[in-house]
């Protein structure tokens, strides 16, 4: 590691620090000037944000990289519209700095407040989606922190041009550039330094990308984790389940987008459930280009299927790609998601109200749904704005991380010349 590269990721925290404490008591309407200003340059800038996108995706095609990850990098006019109203979305929500948490009075008469404050500084680090820049920079901006991103090497330009677009609006509310900033190199060591704390600037990582990419970030980390681990969902057919929900619920969660943290990788299917159903769903499936890998059940029922082995149960595949096993009953699903899963995201699609609810409550995941697709595992979707990711973890924020799950809490005590005996 060269010491030009140390003092670079120094001053970088430097400067975080110090965009943290500008942020950090902003009022309402200053941030959520920012966050419509940048807003409306991504929309202007979307060309040069295109264009940039356009020489990542060149570089990725030809470094091998595959076609759900190429998915993941590609920016389009949609997606930038996407990300234009991410920023006014999250501009939209409550403030949560200063939310009043709790309160109550003591029998000396001293009056204890829990507030919402601002984490301080906080380093995202994420894999291939350029559009997390704009995400992650907006809640980070609306809870008052600053951020520091690490972007993967192959959208370096992409999000280099988004950044640019968000300075625009941290300039037109006169506020500092450095609350966003990115890290300005694709150099491994950088992201060792982040990991370290840069001197104490930073106070959170949050990694989002793949096992290597966490299991990096766990290992090495000198600074406290917000893990966004693996998505390995499930889908649970119950023998009570409506035949037409269950067909348009699976295809759903696993072919809308294959690789999102939230696509089914793994479908469960009652063995109450009738057989020609189980055959509609897998023909649903193959048609749209799905690789169906089942166990002998599956394999026996539908031979077009490719027999599945013990590490399909365990494998995000992130493409379009499906596990699939018969189960003897609920107890059987439920037991098969806590051995396989990671916690992420589980669905049961049933009419009985009674199955569902003891699938809610057994099923241990940051996201448990009835009767709907796991690609809703989504902040923008449960209205939260934009988010940084799943916590699938079971300290601080657990499933989408929107803005209050960005903000900590201090006790504001009002005393009348309390003194302790």
């Amino acid at each position: 590691m060269s010491n030009d590269l140390a003092t670079t990721m120094n001053a970088l925290g430097r400067a975080a620090r110090e965009g943290a404490k500008a942020i950090r008591e902003a009022a309402t309407d200053t941030k959520n000037m920012a966050l419509n200003a940048a807003a409306a340059a991504i929309r202007t800038e979307k060309g040069a944000i295109l264009a940039a996108n356009g020489e990542d995706m060149a570089g990725a095609a030809a470094n091998g990289l595959s076609s759900a990850m190429l998915d993941r990098l590609k920016l389009d006019d949609v997606r930038v519209e996407a990300m234009a109203k991410g920023l006014e979305e999250i501009a939209a929500l409550p403030d949560p700095v200063g939310r009043e948490l709790a309160r109550w009075t003591r029998p000396n008469g001293l009056d204890i407040a829990r507030v919402a404050t601002p984490i301080g500084v906080i380093g995202i680090i994420y894999e291939s989606r350029p559009n997390v820049t704009a995400d992650a920079a907006g809640l980070c901006l609306k809870s008052g922190n600053a951020v520091i991103l690490r972007g993967g090497s192959e959208s370096a330009k992409s999000s280099a041009a988004i950044l640019a677009a968000l300075r625009t609006g941290l300039a037109a509310a006169n506020l500092p550039a450095e609350i966003v900033q990115l890290v300005p190199t694709t150099d491994r060591a950088a992201v060792g330094l982040l990991l370290q704390g840069l001197n104490n600037s930073v106070d959170l990582i949050i990694p989002r990308g793949g096992k290597s990419l966490v299991a990096r970030v766990q290992a090495e980390a000198r600074v406290p984790v917000l893990a966004h681990l693996e998505g390995l969902c499930h889908t649970y057919v119950h023998s009570a389940a409506d035949p037409e929900k269950a067909r348009a619920i699976v295809v759903n969660a696993k072919m809308r987008r294959t690789g999102v943290c939230g696509s089914t990788e793994t479908l469960l299917i009652d063995r109450g459930v009738d057989a020609a159903l189980t055959v509609q769903i897998l023909d649903d499936l193959k048609a749209k280009g799905c690789e169906i890998r089942g166990d002998d059940a599956i394999w026996k029922l539908y031979p077009a299927a490719n027999p599945a082995s013990e590490e399909d149960w365990r494998t995000e595949y992130l493409d379009a790609i499906l596990s699939v096993k018969q189960v003897n009953g609920i107890e059987e699903a439920i037991a098969h998601i806590e051995q396989y899963g990671s916690h992420h995201t589980e669905a049961i699609v049933t009419e009985d109200a009674l199955a569902a609810e003891r699938f809610l409550e057994g099923v241990d995941s940051a996201i448990v749904l009835w009767n709907a697709s796991t690609q809703f595992a989504d902040g923008g979707e449960f209205g939260m704005g934009a988010e940084i990711g799943i916590g699938t973890g079971k300290m601080h924020a657990r499933g989408p991380v929107g803005v209050e799950q960005l903000t900590i809490f201090k006790y504001a005590v009002r005393g009348n010349g309390q003194v302790r005996p």
